[in-house]
Formats: C-alpha cells, structure tokens, sequence
C-alpha cells in the first residue's frame, strides 16, 4: 500500500489564526492530502512570537473537514494533566468521526516551555511521566470514561523520539501504533529504524513508521524505506504563501 501523505505545520506568527489553520485543512483535504498535523506548543524560542493552541485549532478542523486524519504532534504528556487529555481526545474523536491520531514524546527544554512553567525538566522523570500517561489514557478510553472514543481498540498513539537517542522511544513506540522519529537524515536509517520495530513487535502489521520531508522534496524513497506515513513539514515561522503552494501542489508522488 501507498504511503499516506498529510501536511504538518506549526501554528505559528503567520499561522496563528485558527481561522486560516482551518482554511488550509480544506484547501489540504481538496487537494488530496490524507492528513494535516499541528505541532504542538505553548511558547516558542525567539523569533517565533505569536503561537496558536494546536487542540482548539484541530477541534475547529475536525468539524470543517470531513476526511482528513488530524492530530497533534506531539503532544509532551509530562506536562498535562491526563484526564483532561482523555476528555480532549475522545471528544476530538468524537467530533472528528473516528479521525484522530495522538502524537506524544518527551517534550524538549530547549523552547522555553517548560522550566518557565513549573514543568518537569528531567528527560528520564518526563519518560516514566510520558509512560504512565500512555497506560492511564488506555484505560479511560477503554471505558473508565464515557463516552469512549470512536476509534477501536483505541486513537491511534504515534510515539515521537529523536534521531540518535532512540533505543528507549523505539521500545515504547513498539508498545503503541506508530513511531515518529525526528531528525532522521537518509530514507536507510529510517528502513534500520523500521527493521528494528519488526524485531521488537515481531512484525509491522497496523503499525505506522513516519518520515517527514520539506516541501517539494520525494515522498517515494522514504515509502520504499518503509514509510506508512510521509508529513510534508515546515520550518519553525512558514511563509502562508509557501505553504499554501504546497499545499495546492497535492501530495504527488
């Protein structure tokens, strides 16, 4: 089967209208795209400014389109409170008709988000956070909470983890749907990543393995690596124009 292809874009200066996010999702799913994917952030490192909150924009997408898969990414679970997670995500499933995938990972210290805040900023304290947020949102969607999600057996969890340090992101992302590695620099180390997923699951059936690429770049070498998924992503401040050529450019090959 073919790679599925989606657009991933921070809401972000000239993105931060939830009204033009929206926008584009419809422009996106008329253009043939199968997803569209917000990271998500409550501050940025300079020169970012302005930030949108990536669920309230998501939620407003889901009820303006009608087939595109959406969803954070990704969403730092250390410093959330997970019930609420468990409400915003079933609803957003809800709202959706089954269309949401859950990104999550670790989070990064590096953007002024958590220290500030009070977060967690220990990586192996945000791990077992991250883990024992992933075991607590299972139960309330399988039941603990009504209304479950649409989904079944779950939403979708695609684990984020980044190039370099990936042996403990690998092994939790092999206990869920999907894996995100970030930075990953050649379609190869993606097949090794995708080899070493198959050995940990003892195969890939119904799992995901994402690469992304920038604008105009070949989505073919990284769906031979064995890529489910290929996100069309964008630096940190987007230009609407470029975006919106891309998106009109349709996911080609």
């Amino acid at each position: 089967m073919s790679a599925r292809r989606g657009i991933f874009l921070p809401p972000f200066d000239q993105l931060a209208d939830p009204g033009r996010l929206v926008e584009l999702a419809r422009r996106a799913e008329r253009s043939g795209w199968d997803g569209f994917f917000l990271w998500d952030h409550v501050d940025y490192r300079p020169p970012v400014s302005a930030v949108a909150d990536a669920w309230i924009a998501l939620a407003a997408i889901a009820a303006a389109t009608e087939r595109l898969r959406l969803g954070p990414m990704v969403t730092p679970l250390s410093r959330r409170r997970v019930q609420k997670v468990a409400r915003e995500t079933a609803t957003l499933d809800q709202l959706s008709g089954g269309r949401l995938t859950l990104g999550v990972g670790l989070g990064s210290d590096r953007n002024g988000e958590l220290e500030p805040f009070g977060e967690e900023v220990d990586p192996r304290r945000r791990a077992e956070l991250l883990d024992a947020g992933l075991d607590r949102l299972a139960s309330f969607w399988a039941g603990e909470f009504e209304p479950r999600p649409l989904q079944r057996p779950r939403i979708p969890v695609w684990v984020a983890g980044r190039w370099g340090t990936r042996r403990r992101p690998l092994a939790r992302a092999a206990r869920w749907d999907g894996f995100f590695p970030i930075e990953v620099l050649s379609p190869a180390d993606l097949a090794r990543l995708g080899e070493e997923i198959a050995a940990l699951r003892g195969g890939t059936e119904g799992f995901d393995l994402v690469a992304e690429i920038p604008p105009g770049a070949a989505a073919g070498p990284w769906e031979a690596a064995g890529a489910t998924w290929v996100l069309t992503d964008f630096e940190a401040q987007p230009r609407l124009r470029e975006v919106e050529a891309a998106i009109d450019a349709g996911p080609g090959d």
